[in-house]
Parts: C-alpha cells; structure tokens; sequence
C-alpha cells in the first residue's frame, strides 16, 4: 500500500544561495554557532534541520539584512517563491549610545571587528549595560512565512537561519547592523569617541609669527643698549677757572698744570 500524498520535493533552482558548508556543522565562529545555539535553545532544534537540504542545494534565491529584519526568497514545491522574514528588536538609539561609548573605551573591539572578529567579552559589554547581543527570548524575535506550514520555523525559514549564520560568519558587522547599527555609522561614532580632545592654545600661541624676521640677524642696539661713552676733560681745566696768579713776574697757573696732568694719570 502506498502512501495516498507521497511527500513533494521542492522544485530546483537555478543560481540560488548555497551553504559554503556541504556537510556537517555550519557555524564555524562562536559568535555564529551562538546564534543557532539560541534558536535551538527556544525549542526550535528539530525544525532548523530541516531546512539544512533546502540551505545547501541552494532553494534560497536572495536573501537581503537590514535595521532588524531578515528577508529571503525561498523556493520550495510550487513555481512563486515564499518569503520568509527574521526580525529582531533593534536597540534604542540610546541603548546605543550606551554601547558605543562602552566599545570605544577599548579600542580592542574595533580592532577585531575590522579583522573580520567578534571578541568573545562583547557579551559581557552588552551585559554590563542591561543587554543581550543575541535575543534572549522569543519576545525580541519574529519569524514568519508566506507559505501554508503553520509551525515555525517552516523549512523555508529555517534555511534562512542557516545561511544567515554563515553570513555572520563572513561578517561579524552584519549581527551589529541587524541590531540596528551599520558598519560605517558605527566605526565613524568610533572614531570621534576616540579622536584626541585638542588641547587649550595659548591666545599669545595664536599669534602669526612674523617668518620674515625670523632668520634676520638682530642688531647690536636690539641685544645690547647703546651706553653713553664717558666725557674725556682735561684735568687742568680747574686751572682755567682760577684768576690769574703771577709770582715774581711768572704766571704760577702755567707752572700747575703739568704738575695736574701728572696727578690725573
């Protein structure tokens, strides 16, 4: 006896997204096997791998991330394809504020980043700070599809969890941009978190320095003041102030002054 509906096989795809991984394990980061381990933890473990066929031959057609939502296009057994959508609870542009200015405290964050890394104690920052990197209930996530399975994860979503984690893989950024923050508007507040504060000028540093005089020698007036030079007085001219004295016919002035220049010198 055969079975009345025999199961259906989804029809192929011709250039759809496949999994880099053909087999075994798919995550091949922490940050990426955190994020299946957190949907497997919501009891989602025996519906995710179902999709990991639908992952690996390449039923996903596209699959695009922004501010908090996840869409895929996912061809399953009729012609049109499904959409299946992931949306999270991004933070609050004060939670971010909160957050950059603890990842800019050390630059360490950054500098993985940019090397394609996500350190494992960005977990404890988020967790300092009231936050979870990853949703830590089904609250903070919604999943939906627009085909007739009504448990979720469909095959169809499943699939896109997979090959959203091996996106992160590739790029730690895109689990930040998801969140509600880009690569780029976050490295630029980053930076200016981190840019030196210039410090206080001086108002006489502001002053244009005259480059013209600079390499001209100064003159000697400028270094040294001019000093009057001492009035040089004949030490006989005492003499010339006296009224004349004549002895025994000789004027005694005349016979002083050699005695007056002898004493001056």
């Amino acid at each position: 006896m055969t079975d009345r509906y025999p199961p259906s096989r989804p029809m192929r795809v011709e250039g759809g997204l496949t999994l880099r991984s053909k087999r075994g394990d798919i995550a091949q980061t922490w940050w990426s096997r955190r994020f299946l381990e957190v949907l497997e933890s919501f009891g989602m473990a025996a519906r995710l791998s179902r999709g990991r066929t639908y992952a690996r031959s390449g039923q996903v057609m596209t699959m695009s991330l922004s501010s908090s939502l996840v869409v895929a296009l996912v061809t399953g057994t009729r012609p049109e394809p499904y959409r299946a959508r992931i949306g999270v609870r991004k933070f609050s542009d004060e939670d971010w504020r909160r957050i950059e200015h603890a990842l800019a405290d050390r630059a360490i964050f950054a500098a993985k980043l940019l090397a394609g890394e996500m350190p494992p104690e960005i977990e404890d920052v988020f967790a300092d700070l009231g936050l979870t990197l990853f949703p830590s209930t089904m609250r903070e996530l919604h999943m939906d599809c627009t085909c007739p399975d009504w448990e979720v994860p469909c095959k169809h979503l499943a699939a896109t969890c997979y090959l959203l984690a091996e996106s992160f893989d590739t790029d730690p950024f895109e689990i930040l941009a998801w969140r509600g923050r880009s690569r780029e508007d976050l490295l630029d507040r980053l930076r200016d978190l981190r840019a030196p504060i210039p410090a206080e000028v001086p108002k006489a540093a502001t002053e244009e320095p005259d480059f013209d005089r600079f390499w001209v020698r100064p003159k000697v007036a400028e270094v040294v003041p001019d000093v009057a030079e001492p009035v040089r007085r004949r030490p006989d001219a005492l003499l010339d102030q006296l009224e004349p004295l004549v002895v025994d016919g000789r004027p005694v002035t005349d016979a002083l002054r050699p005695l007056y220049r002898v004493i001056a010198k």
